[in-house]
């Protein structure tokens, strides 16, 4: 089994995978201190080091490449205006990734047919929906990233929370003005669906190797 199956497999068991580094960043430190002061040159070196993750954090949830790419802006445009906002009782990371996904949450509200998509029948939306964008972009996405894409939008929205993004179920409930209960059946349904995805990912490289053998 290739080391890229391995990974994936590591995504779906456990939460929090994409968090970034756990070590302070003395210099990030430094441009957030910049920014909150209206430094345009530290503000954009905090999106530089910053955009891909937000950008595969929008992509993951709205699983379309033009809404990703307009919402990641949106929430660099609300970082700027709240970045005072940031006391330093966490990671930097963990505090955008926390203003990113609201910011998603509130594009997602904004769509006529948010309560249809998020909130429909359990029964609908079993199909999978083909991604509109290519994982070979310059923001590296893992190929895991076009499985999540195909999740049934209510299952995706719960398992990027909880198991890329580190959300607890309790918050994942209020966020999305769903049951406990629910947000836990919905993480175990995705997690099936990409076990499902990943056991024919593995089938389909064992037959290229031995067809090229």
């Amino acid at each position: 089994m290739d080391s890229e199956i391995i990974q994936h497999k590591q995504v779906i068991d456990g939460p929090a995978i994409f968090r970034g580094n756990k070590t302070a960043d003395d210099g990030e430190q430094v441009w957030i201190a910049q920014a909150k002061e209206g430094s345009q040159s530290a503000f954009y070196h905090l999106y530089e080091k910053h955009h891909k993750p937000i950008y595969a954090l929008c992509w993951r949830m709205l699983a379309d490449k033009d809404s990703a790419e307009d919402v990641c802006q949106e929430v660099f445009v609300v970082l700027w205006q709240k970045i005072n906002n940031f006391r330093g009782e966490s990671k930097f990371s963990t505090w955008l990734h926390s203003v990113a996904t609201n910011v998603v949450l509130g594009h997602l509200r904004k769509h006529k047919n948010w309560l249809q998509r998020v909130f429909s029948i359990e029964e609908q939306g079993t199909n999978f929906v083909e991604p509109s964008v290519s994982l070979t972009d310059d923001s590296t996405l893992m190929l895991l990233d076009q499985h999540i894409a195909r999740l049934p939008e209510r299952a995706r929205l719960v398992f990027v929370l909880f198991a890329v993004e580190g959300y607890r179920h309790e918050e994942i409930a209020n966020m999305l003005n769903m049951a406990v209960g629910s947000s836990k059946s919905q993480y175990h349904r995705a997690r099936n669906l990409l076990q499902a995805s990943l056991k024919e990912l593995e089938l389909s490289s064992g037959e290229q190797e031995m067809n090229h053998e």
